[in-house]
């Protein structure tokens, strides 16, 4: 399958295009970052559909999916099973969502910082290139911004826990499209179980097209001699 076909999809869920539910089950080669690391595997899906962007065998995958297609992909026990396949530990299953146009005023005072250390950004780092970090004035929230797979700009957003109830979520989420490099779309993966976060995004008006789990670079399995 052509390394062109994960790249082709994002840009059309970015445009509002929803593949068919034909339960399909795409296998694509693993993505890179911008500096050349490699993930180690994506499998991105949606209302009847599924895309593994890996370096294995599709005849492989079809054989592993084949009881359940339109469920399988994105299971826990083919997510496992592709983790020993590619050697590397699965992320955790994101919603995925795409930013909404971006605001002519973002509406919230960030300033740009350095790196730092906070957790936020060093996952931001860990799974980025080009990353970017703002916070607001007085520190309390906080927002990254990198180039993922297939060079999308995907966003983080952190809320300090003495700032929260006061949608400050919301304000990052709505000011980030603002952000990224003109005619680009903003990304955001956010875990369901983030409640508080995945209700600020889509009030802020981000769509969700799909769900994902990343195998980033540095997610290696452990080897069974270091696990004992």
């Amino acid at each position: 399958m052509s390394s062109e076909l994960l790249p082709g999809l994002l840009d059309r869920l970015a445009a509002g295009e929803t593949p068919p539910a034909d339960a399909s089950v795409t296998t694509v080669p693993a993505p890179a970052l911008s500096d050349g690391r490699r993930v180690r595997a994506l499998v991105v899906g949606g209302t009847g559909w599924h895309v593994v962007a890996a370096d294995v065998d599709p005849a492989w995958v079809a054989a592993q999916v084949a009881h359940e297609p339109i469920e399988a992909p994105l299971g826990a026990r083919f997510l496992s099973t592709l983790a020993d396949r590619v050697g590397a530990e699965p992320g955790v299953l994101d919603a995925l969502l795409v930013a909404p146009p971006a605001p002519a005023d973002p509406g919230l005072d960030l300033v740009e910082t350095g790196p730092g250390e906070h957790p936020r950004v060093r996952r931001a780092l860990a799974h980025r290139t080009d990353v970017r970090v703002w916070t607001t004035p007085d520190g309390t929230a906080l927002l990254t911004l990198g180039q993922g797979v297939c060079g999308r700009w995907e966003v983080g957003v952190e809320v300090h826990p003495s700032a929260r109830g006061r949608g400050l979520g919301t304000a990052l989420a709505a000011a980030a499209p603002a952000l990224v490099p003109q005619a680009e779309r903003a990304w955001a993966q956010v875990a369901p179980a983030n409640v508080a976060s995945l209700r600020s995004f889509l009030a802020a008006g981000w769509h969700p097209v799909g769900a994902e789990v990343l195998f980033g670079p540095g997610r290696r399995v452990a080897s069974l001699v270091q696990r004992l």
